[in-house]
């Protein structure tokens, strides 16, 4: 393995830069433009370490061979994601969930119960946003019940989602009402972290889905989408395809909400905006 000084030089030749964004461009959909180069270098300089690699070039050979796609994509994934997420982040999102969507839902066919895809969970915020505000909306709306299932391309995240453990600070979106609610605070003050209830815990499904994959096995047919912040990392035709594969697990009726900075303007989808970043299915 390099000493520190050396692997500080290491540097990703264009042509194995080409080669990685090509292969994770393919399998994950997620583009990596030249610009991605330095900041590519030096998460995945991390893992040169680990595996005591003298350079990028022998990183690329293994990660695209079949013993490095069992062993170290998940890795490599992990590191080339972005996981930026907050507790109600995007707040007019849960108002108009609560105001429009689910009381129109449960005046249809479907049933008091609603099942919910959080797809691009990363660290578990928005699916525990979620279950917060369902379970308040349960409390005041006899018979309703609800599921949440989560789902993210990154291990590691989805690790810390299921372990529900966070900052304090996390959580200052999060009112005091729903805090004393759903929220437990760690008994080491000097921690300054929190944990989510079990109560709130258990009505979340977490895995590991790849949104490229051709179909998704487990899931089943969803009321409502929440898929935000995420397509932003596929290119335009890359986004369109994604959005109709989804729609195949969005029931007739149901509803997808993005991220405020993504739009499905001009694209050839079974959906139609009723408010700004929300769709519903034909």
């Amino acid at each position: 393995m390099p000493d520190t000084t050396n692997f500080a030089r290491l540097r990703l030749a264009p042509k194995d830069f080409q080669r990685l964004s090509n292969f994770i461009h393919g399998e994950y959909g997620i583009k990596l433009p030249e610009a991605k180069k330095i900041m590519l270098e030096s998460r995945l300089g991390k893992r040169l370490r680990t595996l005591q690699m003298g350079s990028f070039h022998e990183y690329v050979d293994y990660v695209l061979s079949q013993e490095g796609k069992e062993y170290e994509l998940i890795h490599m994934i992990d590191l080339v994601t972005t996981n930026k997420t907050d507790f109600f982040r995007e707040p007019v999102h849960f108002d108009y969930l609560v105001r429009q969507v689910l009381p129109e839902l449960l005046t249809e066919p479907r049933g008091n119960k609603i099942n919910i895809w959080s797809a691009g969970c990363s660290t578990g915020e928005e699916p525990y946003t979620l279950a917060m505000v369902l379970s308040e909306y349960a409390a005041r709306t006899p018979g309703f019940n609800y599921d949440i299932t989560a789902t993210d391309i990154s291990q590691s995240v989805l690790e810390t989602a299921i372990e529900a453990i966070y900052d304090e600070d996390k959580v200052a979106p999060v009112s005091q009402s729903l805090k004393k609610k759903y929220i437990l605070r760690s008994k080491k003050q000097e921690k300054r972290q929190i944990r989510i209830k079990p109560a709130l815990r258990q009505k979340i499904t977490f895995y590991r889905l790849n949104l490229m994959d051709s179909q998704y096995d487990r899931l089943n047919k969803m009321d409502i989408v929440f898929c935000r912040n995420v397509i932003i990392y596929f290119d335009r035709p890359t986004q369109e395809q994604l959005i109709n594969r989804m729609c195949r697990y969005l029931k007739p009726g149901g509803f997808l909400f993005m991220g405020h900075s993504e739009t499905l303007f001009s694209m050839n989808v079974p959906l139609s905006q009723v408010a700004p970043t929300i769709y519903q299915r034909a």
